[in-house]
Formats: C-alpha cells, sequence, structure tokens
C-alpha cells in the first residue's frame, strides 16, 4: 500500500486524537479532587514520555502530494478544539466559583492542569490553524490564542519567526547558553512590541496607518476583551484570576517549546544585513512518536520551517545528516529546560558540533551568542 493510502485511512489520524484525554482527566480533577487534580499534567508529560520510550521513533515520511481532501480527520481534531478548549476553560471557571469542595490548593493545581490543556494542546493547535490560509481556520487560531491572552503570537510568528528565525531579529531564538528564565521574560518584553511593529511596517507597506481597520491588533483586542469579560461574568474576579493564571501557564508552555526549538541554532550572516536562507540544520529535529501525536508533529520542526505552509500530517522528518536531533520529545526536553545546568550540560556540546559541521569557517561566535550581528536588511 501507497504511503497516500496509507495517510488517509481514519486509523491512521485517531493517535493524533490523543489531545482529547486531557478534558476527562481536567473533569475528573474537578469533581473528585485531592491528587486526581494532578492527572492532566501527568498524562500530557509523564504518560507521553513513557510511551516516546516504549515506541521509539517514527522516521517514515508520508507523500508530500497527498491531497487535502484525503486529511480530513487529521484537520478535524484542530477544528474541534476550540470548543472543546472554551467549554473546558470556562466551565471549570464556573464550576470552581460555584462549589465548595475543592480546597485553594486544589483549585490552583487543577488551573495548573487547565493551563497546560490549553498550552500544549490549545496554542500549537492554534498554530496550525493560522497557519492555514483560509479564513475559518485562521478566526479559529486567533479564538484559541483570546483564551490564553496570547494574540499578539499570531503576528510574531509568521511576520518575524518564520521570517528571521536565527537572527538578531527573531526574539524565539535562544541563544547559546541562554538559561530558559531568562528568555521566557525577554520573549515576554520583547514579543509584543515586535509583532506591533512587524504589522505596523506591513501597514505602511500598503499606504495605511496603525489605525486602519485591517490592522489584527484591533481583532486580538476586541477577542480578549470579549474572554476577559466572559471570565468575570461567569467567576467574578476570582474567575478572572483562575483565567489569567492557566493562560500565563499556557505561555511559559509555549515559550518553553519555542526555547527548544532553537536554541544555539543561528543562520550564517552574510555581510550588510543580508543572511542565508532557512535551511532544515535551523531546527531541532524530533522523531518521537507520542509527543507527536500529541503535539501534530510539532516536532518535526526542521520541515515546518523549511516549508511552513505543509499541513502537520505531512510534515517530513530529517536523518542526522540533515538536521540536528534532540534526544528526547518536547516534554522531556523542556523539563530539562527548567534546570539551566542540566539543560547546558545536554545541549551546549550538540550545538558545539552542529557549528563544527556546518560552520567550520566561523571561528569567533561571539556576535552570534549575544545577539549582537546586524539586524536583517528591511526587517525594522
Amino acid at each position: 500500500m501507497s504511503s497516500r493510502e496509507e495517510i488517509r485511512k481514519p486509523s491512521r489520524a485517531f493517535p493524533f486524537w490523543l489531545s482529547l484525554g486531557t478534558v476527562p482527566l481536567i473533569l475528573l480533577g474537578a469533581t473528585v479532587g485531592g491528587w486526581t487534580v494532578i492527572l492532566p499534567p501527568l498524562y500530557a508529560w509523564t504518560a507521553v514520555s513513557v510511551l516516546d520510550a516504549i515506541l521509539g521513533r517514527n522516521e517514515d515520511n508520508p507523500d508530500v502530494e497527498t491531497p487535502e481532501s484525503d486529511l480530513m480527520w487529521y484537520r478535524l481534531i484542530t477544528m474541534i478544539w476550540l470548543p472543546v478548549q472554551f467549554l473546558t476553560i470556562f466551565g471549570m471557571i464556573w464550576w470552581v466559583t460555584h462549589t465548595d469542595h475543592l480546597t485553594t490548593l486544589e483549585t490552583i493545581v487543577l488551573f495548573f492542569g487547565v493551563g497546560v490543556m490549553s498550552g500544549t494542546v490549545g496554542i500549537v493547535y492554534s498554530h496550525e490553524l493560522f497557519h492555514q490560509k483560509n479564513k475559518l481556520e485562521i478566526w479559529l487560531g486567533d479564538l484559541l490564542l483570546s483564551t490564553v491572552f496570547y494574540g499578539h503570537f499570531h503576528t510574531e510568528h509568521l511576520l518575524v519567526h518564520h521570517w528571521y528565525v536565527g537572527t538578531p531579529r527573531d526574539a524565539a531564538t535562544a541563544r547559546y547558553n541562554e538559561g530558559f528564565h531568562r528568555f521566557f521574560w525577554r520573549v515576554l518584553r520583547d514579543c509584543p512590541r515586535s509583532a506591533w511593529r512587524a504589522e505596523k511596517l506591513m501597514l505602511a507597506r500598503a499606504g495605511r496607518n496603525m489605525w486602519h481597520p485591517s490592522n489584527p491588533f484591533w481583532r486580538y483586542g476586541a477577542l480578549q476583551i470579549a474572554t476577559i469579560a466572559l471570565a468575570i461574568y461567569l467567576g467574578g474576579w476570582i474567575g478572572l484570576a483562575l483565567f489569567v493564571f492557566q493562560g500565563f501557564i499556557a505561555i511559559w508552555q509555549l515559550e518553553l517549546t519555542n526555547y527548544v526549538e532553537h536554541y544555539g541554532l543561528t543562520r550564517l550572516h552574510k555581510g550588510a544585513g543580508k543572511y542565508e536562507h532557512v535551511l532544515p540544520r535551523h531546527s531541532w529535529n524530533a522523531s518521537h512518536m507520542a509527543s507527536n501525536w500529541l503535539l501534530i508533529n510539532l516536532q518535526r520542526h526542521s520541515d515546518h520551517h523549511y516549508k511552513p505552509d505543509r499541513r502537520f500530517p505531512l510534515l517530513q522528518t530529517y536523518s542526522d545528516d540533515e538536521a540536528p536531533q534532540l534526544p528526547f520529545g518536547y516534554p522531556i526536553m523542556t523539563a530539562l529546560a527548567m534546570v539551566p545546568p542540566l539543560w547546558r550540560r545536554r545541549m551546549n556540546p550538540r550545538v558545539r558540533a552542529w557549528r563544527k559541521k556546518y560552520y567550520p569557517e566561523i571561528t569567533d561566535w561571539s556576535a552570534y551568542n549575544t545577539g549582537e550581528n546586524p539586524m536583517p536588511a528591511g526587517s525594522i
């Protein structure tokens, strides 16, 4: 059977529905309380990592010419996720503010798990959706981002990250030897204003100012105000605090992932603000099976940057000769990133080997390490 015939089978798509397992675990924690409130993060991190160890890697590459009509069961999970996440978040806000059987600590841990769901799954699905060209999927992506206070990520990711990854213009490219905690606050500070500048530049090229209705920040802001109002309506100020908390956890999950994806990988500066084109070697690749199910192949990140418009079921994986490889899937790698000495011990030798392999002519990496190379021409 050809890879195209194989991929259209619903049974091949169903493992990517693994994400739905987080929802009944959140409902269980909300109704039973106690130790059950820790089950959602244990499922998303620990259980998936154990499955990675058991199942190993999937290095099969699907036929990239597979028509979109054969991908229905893959696309469907991303398109139904908005109502699933929306009802889970706001249902939990109503539930915990109208019942009294959960302790304060249980409520906090429960909403930590909600944030793990909305970050590990929701933002990843949003990312897949806003990369598409049809308006329905783009709107679904923006609505998902409004549930985690990160609407600007749509602009920052498409207009900055994909254009300028591996250069000083991209805040989401983690620098060599930069710990996650420093990276995290730098991204929170720089990315919203970076996205605003990118939209301003795009509008200026079209002869429009920032007040023009086509500026997507008006959409991001309106959606955010609506979700904040709903949280207050359902749960008062406590409901708003819980909504903000789960959003922060989701953002933390996203930026941990961003940190891992490009740590220490930079594009060659060719002089006068010109950089080499993005290649598979500028992203860390991971072909671990179960975590790619949960994250809809996000770990095939080398191909995502090489072909950003390729839908997730068709993303390719690469060999060691073509792209740098992570030793584990994202759940374990992001846990390592929370402990910078362990992260550096594991990853810095890999970055140095990558540099020696692809750029042996560079002897002084200091400007790359500190982000002091010139900004790409035309980027600001």
